[in-house]
């Protein structure tokens, strides 16, 4: 008795991790969310949530498959919580914004509010989010979770989505500028436990070293030409040697296309 009662314990437990706690996002089953199916997504609304514009987000899908010349696999699931306690119980993440490996993306209610108050664009950050989902359908988790080089990932994201110069993102030339004045994040450190011994004097660290990745990427596209930065992105879904791909499709190693990169920003006029 003793141990059926652990069993029906454990299993209640687990069943509540899935349906109101932190394994949400990994639930098989959604309670307490309307689920709308559109042409390219399904958007999950919380019950006594008052957002009414899912199509507006679905049509955001097109645009980042054409960026990125890759298709979803399946439709991207996206949820739209009704207020911060249920989306900090239901989720793993505090931040606005939280794309899983497993296609999820989460979107705060305080994004929400930002962007009805014009702090941020709603649309700018849905597209950086998606650019993540849509990398993580073609690769397996354990690429998803650390093998996929992370400034890449997130200089990707930022700059398909246009994301620099808007928020608390620099712009392109203020970014330059910043670099110029001594910050720079090497792609090698971030995510890593050397990326906080890196000095950063800047406004806002994490969305310098976004937009500087933002930057590397564009620097690569004029350089070499976009479809030869895509076929470095797409061999990496599946390639887990990063320097050995780049050299092998841009024909220069890695750090000394990062050397160039500094070259052309210090020559460069904000």
């Amino acid at each position: 008795m003793a141990l059926t009662g652990i069993i029906i314990l454990a299993a209640s437990s687990i069943t509540y991790l899935f349906l109101w706690g932190k394994l949400f996002p990994f639930s098989p089953l959604i309670v307490g969310f309307t689920k709308h199916e559109l042409s390219n997504s399904v958007i999950y609304v919380q019950n006594g949530a008052t957002w009414q514009s899912c199509e507006k987000l679905d049509a955001l899908i097109p645009t980042v498959q054409a960026f990125h010349e890759l298709e979803f696999v399946k439709k991207p699931r996206l949820f739209i919580f009704r207020d911060r306690t249920s989306y900090l119980r239901r989720t793993t993440s505090r931040a606005r914004f939280y794309a899983y490996p497993n296609g999820r993306l989460i979107i705060s209610p305080w994004a929400l509010q930002e962007a009805q108050e014009g702090t941020i664009s709603l649309e700018i950050y849905i597209k950086h989010e998606l650019s993540h989902t849509l990398l993580y359908q073609h690769m397996d988790l354990l690429s998803a979770y650390v093998h996929y080089p992370r400034w890449l990932l997130e200089g990707i994201a930022v700059f398909s989505a246009e994301q620099m110069g808007t928020s608390w993102y620099p712009s392109q030339g203020e970014t330059y500028a910043l670099i110029q004045g001594g910050a720079f994040m090497p792609p090698a450190s971030f995510g890593t436990k050397n990326e906080d011994q890196i000095q950063l004097d800047v406004p806002y660290r994490m969305t310098f070293i976004y937009s500087e990745f933002a930057c590397l990427v564009e620097h690569l596209i004029r350089t070499r030409g976009k479809d030869q930065f895509l076929r470095y992105m797409k061999r990496l879904l599946r390639d887990v040697h990063h320097d050995a791909v780049f050299a092998e499709i841009n024909g220069i190693d890695f750090n000394v296309v990062i050397q160039e990169f500094k070259v052309h920003v210090m020559q460069s006029t904000p």
